[in-house]
């Protein structure tokens, strides 16, 4: 008998339940196929194979403009690199990007046997041969080089590929895309080009622009065999829930068919256009059996004359044959009037959602305002530069006797580099590039041909700059390259639409009121409306939001924290208003007040604020960094945000307005960085920055240091951090303020504001605090308010309060006396101010 294998070094054996590991297993493949098969992206409207094999032709430099290239070798590429799966599911998909049935807007042009409507079967990929269309290079791949979009590896490592194309045009609804998934599936119809991109200036000029505007401009799909769409009820159905059935019809007509020798003139349907995904071959052959078996009366005859100026099917009929008739049993019994499931879905954000198509096209233009402000800030980065080294050339230049000098007595280009970046005050790049000039660039024309260099550059990142931090200039752009895409690309609508009867036009009329009516009666307008109440929320440090009537002795429900739990802050409000919550990834969630629910005996903590943003918010398990009820004069605060890694930007609090459930992005962050700390700030006031280091930096918050940015940027660099250091602090405060320094290793002073002189930002700040041992950092720095209490929380969970008074009040080079006595491994995490 054969000995067990033991598989665990151990020799144990771990039990699982059946169902758990059953359960755990299905849901790990069912999202695998959801996010990594069948459904497709709502930014750039491809599924994965289809993306890896655009960049794949992309990366073989099969442009519009170079020759046709064997198909195997574009499937052979996306195998071995991206896509380890069969060869022949990468070669179907690649065949119908090619196919101008399947595809409103093929996104590769091919030589070849690619298949037809007749449902024949494509040449094997040896003998056929593709590259990019236009449309697809120009609209889909021509940004793909500027950093607009993000990269991560193949399934070994071994190469990048993106995780989304930066797209122009919203390709999911142009071409459409179906398919199936795991317990869910999509289908999109294809759209007109020029219909949605006058849909997407429209909202991006009226945000607010109602449906019904909306669907004047994009008044139904537009299907590339053409054909005809029967009353608009099922297109308003999927419009504005994500699913409904449209209703299709091929394109016939009547024609008389001349005589022939032998036989008198006869009455046939010419039938020009069939629905969209119906096989014109097994059409027919289903025509043709019904009439075999007795079921559908009137033909004499049946053929195809289709070539390849278009469609032509005859279905000629016999004598005294009624063809309106005809035509009506062939709506009934055949494919010639079929519906189109529409099912808007679609990843966003990694997960699937059904959407609406106004949320569809706003999908795309968040993601087009993204890529844009990438695109422009990888443009700026490379202007800067440049820039800089063209300022070296010229100050070189400006000053050649010395540079000639310098480089005569310098014994190698080590030192002459080292004396041209001290004596004339240059960079290292600088200096290379001054080393690697040629002789040539010492001409007076040369020198003009830099100037002229670097007036362009600075012109460049002018431009460049009131893009990035104007977003109405921001979106005239993207409203241009729409527009230029429109004039390159569209053409005339396919898929006619058949007005929608009376009948049909009342129903969709009355559920229109009933939704009026219905929104009506939940408007804060409303007579029957319940008025707003004031109220008091108050946020704990463990995350909890409590809402309690501003009386003047509290209850013992409004004083029932734990022992480890204190209150942060404590903002009066109305029900009518909403909190904004600030997470780590640099987004904004609106709750509103009305929303949270009063607090009992029963449960006097509160609510964990986390679980009332949406459930995007809760899956990606963001930290709340600040919470925050917007003050009336919005057009003199701003908003600061500083990064883990110091990125500081100011932000108008114009841009938290109108906000949607599932929240906006107000900071860019890089990979390994999290936002921070907020501040609400006035141009007049004074920032503080402080890192773990020990140095603080005070600068004032106007539009000289610290100019205002839109949503989108990633801001600038607050404090140059050294190595292993990270900000810790950032306050307000006026000159005659103190600030309370607190060390991980439990040492604390106060500091007087008018102890710092103000810098520039950027700077490196100054040293303000002594540390007793070397392992020591600055764990916090917060305002100093008299008579008021700090909490210290450790890294064992342990919360100690003190007063502020109790802390001596020290000059910079004081180190601070210990405030509390720790345990063995045991360090101050973060400082905060009790609220009474």
């Amino acid at each position: 008998m054969a000995k067990q294998l033991n598989l665990l070094p151990t020799g144990q054996v771990i039990t699982t339940a059946l169902h758990t590991e059953m359960q755990r297993s299905y849901l790990e493949y069912a999202m695998s196929v959801i996010v990594g098969r069948a459904l497709p992206d709502v930014r750039d409207g491809l599924k994965p194979v289809h993306r890896r094999i655009l960049y794949a032709m992309h990366e073989l430099g099969l442009t519009p403009d170079r020759p046709y290239r064997k198909c195997a070798r574009v499937v052979g590429d996306v195998l071995g690199k991206y896509h380890p799966h069969g060869d022949q599911s990468v070669y179907d998909a690649l065949v119908r990007l090619v196919q101008e049935f399947s595809c409103r807007y093929p996104l590769l042009s091919g030589h070849g046997n690619f298949g037809s409507v007749d449902n024949d079967p494509p040449a094997a990929m040896r003998y056929t041969e593709t590259r990019l269309a236009p449309i697809s290079y120009e609209g889909m791949l021509a940004e793909i080089a500027d950093e607009t979009v993000e990269f991560i590896g193949n399934f070994d490592n071994s190469q990048q590929e993106p995780t989304v194309l930066p797209a122009q045009l919203p390709f999911l609804l142009l071409n459409g895309c179906s398919g199936i998934a795991v317990g869910m599936a999509t289908n999109i119809p294809p759209h007109n080009l020029g219909e949605l991109v006058d849909g997407l200036i429209a909202l991006i000029d009226q945000p607010d622009l109602s449906d019904q505007k909306l669907w004047e401009i994009i008044p139904g799909p537009d299907f590339p065999t053409g054909g005809e769409i029967v009353g608009d009820s099922g297109i308003r159905e999927a419009y504005t829930s994500g699913k409904g059935s449209i209703v299709l019809r091929g394109v016939a007509k009547t024609e008389e068919i001349a005589p022939t020798k032998g036989s008198k003139r006869r009455t046939a349907i010419i039938i020009t256009e069939l629905p969209y995904q119906v096989n014109k071959a097994g059409w027919i052959e289903k025509v043709a059996d019904l009439v075999n078996h007795g079921r559908l009366h009137g033909i004499s005859d049946l053929r195809d004359e289709s070539d390849r100026e278009g469609m032509r099917v005859v279905i000629e009929l016999k004598r005294d044959t009624n063809p309106q008739e005809v035509l009506q049993h062939l709506y009934h019994q055949t494919a010639l009037q079929s519906n189109f499931g529409a099912i808007l879905l679609a990843l966003v954000d990694g997960q699937p959602r059904q959407l609406s198509l106004r949320q569809m096209l706003q999908e795309f233009l968040k993601f087009r305002e993204q890529t844009l402000n990438r695109r422009y800030s990888y443009e700026l980065g490379k202007a800067d530069s440049r820039l800089h080294i063209v300022s070296g050339l010229l100050k070189a230049l400006s000053q050649l006797d010395q540079l000639i000098e310098i480089l005569r007595s310098a014994a190698d280009g080590t030192t002459a580099k080292m004396s041209l970046c001290s004596r004339l005050d240059l960079s290292e790049s600088q200096g290379d590039a001054i080393l690697a000039m040629p002789l040539r660039r010492l001409t007076s024309l040369e020198q003009r041909n830099l100037q002229q260099e670097f007036e362009q550059l600075s012109e460049q990142i002018g431009s460049l700059q009131i893009l990035l931090s104007d977003r109405k200039e921001l979106l005239k752009t993207l409203k241009k390259d729409l527009r230029s895409l429109k004039r390159k690309y569209n053409n005339p609508r396919r898929t006619k639409l058949l007005a929608r009867s009376s009948e049909e036009f009342a129903k969709v009329k009355g559920v229109e009121k009933l939704q009026i009516t219905a929104a009506a009666i939940d408007s804060p307008n409303s007579p029957d409306a319940e008025p707003p109440e004031e109220v008091i929320l108050d946020f704990s440090h463990r995350g909890y939001v409590r809402r309690l009537q501003p009386s003047g002795k509290k209850s013992k429900a409004e004083n029932g924290l734990p022992d480890h739990d204190f209150i942060i802050q404590s903002d009066l409000t109305a029900t009518d208003k909403e909190l904004l919550v600030i997470t780590s990834s640099g987004k904004v969630y609106p709750v509103n007040v009305g929303d949270i629910r009063p607090t009992t005996g029963r449960s006097p903590r509160g609510t964990p604020l986390i679980t009332m943003l949406s459930s995007t918010a809760q899956g990606a398990q963001e930290a709340v960094v600040s919470r925050l009820i917007l003050p009336e004069n919005l057009e003199t605060r701003q908003m600061v945000l500083l990064t883990k890694e110091g990125r500081i930007k100011r932000l108008t609090l114009g841009e938290l307005t109108n906000l949607t459930r599932r929240g906006i992005t107000i900071l860019k962050l890089k990979e390994d960085d999290e936002l921070l700390f907020t501040q609400l700030t006035t141009p007049k006031e004074n920032l503080i920055l402080a890192s773990s280091g020990g140095r603080l930096l005070k600068f004032a918050a106007d539009d000289q240091q610290l100019p205002v940015m839109g949503r989108t940027a990633m801001g600038l660099q607050a404090l140059r951090l050294l190595k292993h250091q990270q900000m810790v602090g950032c306050v307000t405060a006026a000159g005659e303020d103190n600030l309370l320094l607190v060390t991980e290793e439990g040492y604390a002073k106060r500091l007087p504001v008018s102890n710092l002189k103000r810098a520039d930002r950027g700077n490196i700040g100054t040293q303000s605090l002594k540390f007793a041992s070397k392992t020591d950092n600055l764990a916090a720095m917060v305002q100093a308010i008299a008579s008021a209490e700090v909490a210290l929380v450790t890294n064992k969970d342990r919360v100690v309060r003190i007063p502020v008074d109790t802390v001596p009040i020290l000059a910079r080079d004081g180190k601070g006396e210990s405030i509390l006595d720790l345990n063995r491994d045991e360090r101050i995490i973060s400082v905060m101010e009790v609220q009474s």
